[in-house]
């Protein structure tokens, strides 16, 4: 599939949507940037909400492709999930197919699938196919966002590819992170692929850098042509020195959406 020109990146005043901005263009694209608040030195980027629906649909009219990072990242009350990464994923998904946009790579998250056990010693990796097992509200509006693009391959043809992100940061900052880190460049790659692949549909990929301590397997990444370069492990001896090594009697080291499974769970709202 030839590379799209113009892809608008929703959530570009995030975290991951900062480095997005910054490494995307050197692969050729044209960003279109979209948030729910100004983002500074972009005077052009669309400043509106995931529930603005008409806002929206004018955001994606003329887009080659969408980069879904928009929603809240974290655990919250379900009220504010259901409104930002619920009913807001559903209103792009229908700006997309109103306004005939091709392909949306859709920021899913490890926390889909966030109490599947860890692998330990010889335990394989975790297969994409592995059932979704979300850790909070947070987990499921993502697996929401996955069962969303899936319907709209079925009935509407929209590609999708949604990538179950670990963790994308300069460096990993714990012991946890060393299995699901996937670096800024590594991120780019991967983005990169997922637009420009051949015949998605929807495809479900694991996103991270090739780390030594893997948890999860890259296969349906790879068949993307997604090359990832990094790996943790320059990080890991720090890490285990200041934090110490994972413990499978703690729930958060047991599971792979770490602190995500605590029981209270988290409100960092």
């Amino acid at each position: 599939m030839p590379a799209p020109r113009t892809v608008l990146l929703t959530g570009a005043a995030g975290g991951l949507g900062t480095l997005m901005r910054g490494l995307l263009p050197d692969y050729g694209y044209e960003l279109r940037l979209l948030d729910v608040r100004p983002i500074e030195g972009e005077p052009d980027a669309v400043v509106a909400d995931l529930v603005d629906k008409e806002a929206l649909r004018e955001a994606v009219r003329g887009v080659d492709a969408i980069i879904h990072l928009a929603g809240i990242s974290l655990e919250a009350p379900f009220e504010k999930i259901l409104r930002s990464n619920i009913e807001g994923t559903y209103n792009l998904y229908e700006a997309a197919r109103e306004e005939g946009v091709g392909r949306i790579v859709f920021a899913s998250s490890n926390h889909a699938v966030g109490f599947t056990p860890r692998p330990q010693g010889d335990d394989p990796l975790i297969p994409i196919d592995a059932p979704r097992r979300p850790d909070t509200f947070y987990g499921l509006s993502k697996s929401f966002g996955e069962d969303l693009a899936q319907l709209y391959w079925d009935k509407f043809g929209l590609e999708t590819v949604s990538v179950r992100i670990g963790s994308c940061f300069p460096e990993p900052t714990s012991v946890r992170m060393l299995s699901v880190w996937m670096s800024p460049a590594d991120g780019a790659r991967l983005l990169h692929a997922a637009l420009t692949a051949e015949g998605v549909g929807h495809t479900v990929v694991y996103g991270s850098s090739a780390n030594t301590r893997l948890w999860w397997d890259l296969t349906s990444a790879r068949s993307l042509g997604y090359e990832p370069q990094d790996d943790s492990e320059p990080y890991a001896e720090k890490l285990i020195a200041e934090q110490g090594d994972l413990d499978p009697d703690n729930i958060a080291h047991a599971y792979l959406g770490g602190h995500f499974v605590s029981d209270p769970p988290i409100w960092p709202y």
